[in-house]
């Protein structure tokens, strides 16, 4: 064997740069699932149901080019392997390096060639594997993404803050997207302003359910392992419906784009019980585990707009989070590693709430967001900010454990893109690297964005009493706890202003009840 190329649950691109030379007479392809993966963090069913079945699809699509594919199958014996081999002996592994390094013993490839891994850990473990039995490595760059390393690190030169939507402009004009003679289409960058609308009393318009992917024979042979074997981590999979090739992800795109980018920009943060999909694209899992192209992605939303289908504000507001945010956060991630990873400005110290793992909660914003992300492995942006991801923040959880939940629950979740948008912009542990200001609010901003308040037995509008709403009296106590640091932050400067609503009697009642809320949260009955 000439060359062994390593693709691993995240990189399935079938026109992957490492797939560059591949001669199928000399070259094989390496896959496998990983034990490991699923449990340095508790990964929830649909999360691994969602890796392994996209994983085994692909390996199906690259056989059918006549390829040959080692493929290490987790069996339902815990911590055993199934070779491609029928004959193959069971081996133990339950790491990528341990995986790897039985099956170089046994291959004897000239050399390992992969893309670079999405997980600064991965990467490391897969380097000193290769390593230890002194097998050379070609490590090539992820052409999936549009901005390289180097651009990236060109845009950072010179700067003391970075901030995203400097890049975002960078990166519309550098890829000539919704720009009409060198200016932004429309005159403005950032329609922003005209997408935070919502539903009121009368609730969502009337609007299609995004298309459903029924699971074939394999992703039913996966749904199966993953319920036996991982009987004991959270999550449902009854409604498993996730576009699992490349080929249903271009049908899943194509619906979105015909029947929910239309309005998208308008009720992109609006929340609605028991309607989980609104108007989102669902698309951000395929995605990251490169199963759609985003420049794919990018040029079906800029058609819509140019053939008259969408509004600009909608096309506009879609795009910054696929050309802006999820470049950016890939970006400051591989700026920032591996260091980030511990990163905890506010000296937050708190353990997340163990009702994170199951949705038994009296409230009924963080019941329904966190009920729906254990059901079906999804929740959309501000359901995840400011919802699941502002309780923790103002809570006072410890930013790591926040950055491990997120990572385990949902289907998109890749530690690149997923550690900057929880640990930076959702608990500003890194100080304002990723976000300008924490995001924080009181209860009334669910209120006003949701439905989810008339169900709840707290009232927004209060920050102390048996009625108060958690989510409003932390806000007061994060003002009050993170006041000095706050007052330096202009964006910050109005909220700020407001605590001199509060006199010292006041004061003092918020900060006593936000301490029962800890205390409970930390020791629950």
């Amino acid at each position: 064997m000439r060359n062994l190329i390593l693709i691993l649950g995240d990189q399935l691109d079938a026109e992957s740069a490492a797939f560059d030379g591949f001669d199928q007479e000399q070259d094989a392809v390496w896959m496998a699932e990983v034990a490991y993966e699923s449990k340095k963090v508790w990964s929830t069913k649909p999360r691994i149901a969602m890796f392994l079945t996209a994983m085994r699809h692909f390996r199906e699509l690259l056989r059918a080019r006549g390829w040959m594919v080692v493929y290490r199958e987790l069996s339902e014996d815990c911590d055993v392997w199934r070779g491609e081999k029928d004959n193959e002996k069971p081996a133990i592994g339950g790491t990528f390096g341990e995986a790897l390094g039985e099956s170089l013993a046994s291959l004897k490839p000239q050399r390992v060639l992969m893309v670079e891994p999405g997980e600064w850990s991965v990467r490391e473990e897969i380097r000193a594997a290769l390593e230890s039995v002194k097998l050379p490595l070609e490590m090539r760059e992820d052409r999936h993404f549009l901005c390289s390393h180097a651009e990236f690190a060109a845009h950072c030169e010179g700067r003391k803050q970075l901030r995203m939507e400097f890049f975002y402009r960078e990166m519309r004009k550098r890829h000539g997207v919704l720009i009409d003679d060198g200016k932004p289409t429309g005159g403005d960058w950032n329609f922003d302003a005209e997408n935070r609308k919502s539903f009121g009393k009368a609730g969502p318009p009337l609007h299609k359910a995004p298309r459903s992917f029924p699971p074939d024979e394999i992703t039913r042979e996966v749904i199966a392992m993953v319920g036996a074997r991982f009987a004991d981590h959270s999550g449902e999979l009854a409604k498993f419906d996730w576009p699992v090739t490349a080929a249903e992800a271009e049908i899943a795109l194509q619906d979105f784009i015909e029947y929910r980018l239309v309005e998208f920009g308008d009720w992109q943060d609006a929340m609605w019980t028991v309607e989980p999909w609104l108007f989102h694209s669902r698309l951000s899992a395929a995605m990251n585990l490169k199963l759609l192209n985003p420049r794919t992605v990018i040029a079906a939303a800029e058609k819509a707009y140019r053939d008259g289908h969408a509004p600009l504000a909608s096309v506009e507001g879609f795009i910054r989070q696929i050309l802006g945010w999820r470049e950016y956060v890939r970006g400051i991630y591989w700026r920032l590693m591996p260091g980030y990873l511990d990163m905890n400005a506010l000296d937050a110290d708190q353990p997340l709430p163990k009702f994170y793992w199951t949705g038994d909660t009296e409230m009924a914003c963080l019941r329904d967001s966190i009920g729906q992300t254990l059901r079906l492995g999804y929740a959309h942006h501000i359901q995840r900010l400011m919802v699941t991801g502002l309780y923790a923040l103002m809570l006072g959880v410890r930013p790591r454990e926040v950055h491990e939940w997120y990572l385990a629950v949902y289907v998109d979740a890749v530690e690149w893109v997923e550690l900057p948008n929880t640990l930076g912009m959702s608990q500003y542990g890194d100080g304002g690297m990723m976000a300008s200001k924490p995001y924080i609010a009181t209860g009334k901003y669910i209120q006003r964005m949701s439905n989810y308040c008339a169900g709840c037995r707290f009232e927004p509008a209060e920050a102390t009493g048996p009625k108060a709403c958690p989510f409003t009296t932390l806000y007061w106590d994060f003002l009050l706890q993170h006041e000095p640091m706050l007052r330096k932050n202009q964006r910050m400067s109005l909220q700020v202003r407001n605590l001199s609503r509060l006199d010292n009697p006041r004061r003092k009642e918020i900060q006593k009840q936000a301490a029962r809320i800890r205390a409970e949260s930390a020791n629950p009955s």
